[in-house]
């Protein structure tokens, strides 16, 4: 017997509570999983090293901010890069510069796959997975995912290699 999904709209979505937060797919809302140890230090490692660049950089960077990367889907990154010449929204509507993937052991490729095709389709210009155990890095370009060790700042041409934010993790 085929289970039905309870479709939900975006306003409901919008004005609901999630712990953690979750994401909202053509009407399903979808459960990120819990983050651990790495996961969160992979994070504070991100926002700490961008948010010491950012006058310089013109840059935000944020943790799990809602990012509406098409009309019925709402995605949200581990953490996001904002222009600091974008307008400041509660919910990101306006491509953001970069996001970043965590990947927690519940991950899932497929899903994955899914959700950085529909930052692609946004317009966000560096999409990253990071595996947090290895340490490995991926960059998601043109529908495919590969490793790679140094991050551009879209439109900037100011670089990092990945390795630099090892040093931050604790």
């Amino acid at each position: 017997m085929a289970t039905v999904a309870n479709l939900v709209s975006v306003e409901e979505y919008l004005h609901s509570v999630y712990e953690p937060d979750a994401e909202y797919v053509d009407g399903e809302i979808e459960e990120r999983p819990m983050g651990e140890y790495d996961h969160s230090a992979w994070q504070a490692a991100l926002v700490s090293f961008f948010m010491q660049w950012r006058v310089e950089w013109g840059i935000r960077a944020r943790p799990e901010l809602r990012v509406r990367v098409a009309e019925r889907r709402y995605r949200v990154p581990d953490v996001v890069l904002l222009s600091r010449e974008a307008p400041i929204e509660q919910i990101v509507e306006y491509p953001p510069l970069a996001v970043f993937e965590i990947l927690s052991p519940e991950d899932r490729m497929t899903r994955m796959l899914v959700k950085l095709e529909d930052y692609a389709q946004m317009g966000i210009g560096a999409i990253w997975v990071i595996e947090p155990k290895s340490r490995r890095t991926f960059r998601y370009t043109s529908g495919h995912l590969a490793e790679a060790s140094l991050f551009v700042l879209p439109g900037s041409g100011r670089q990092v290699a990945m390795s630099e934010f090892f040093a931050l993790l604790d």
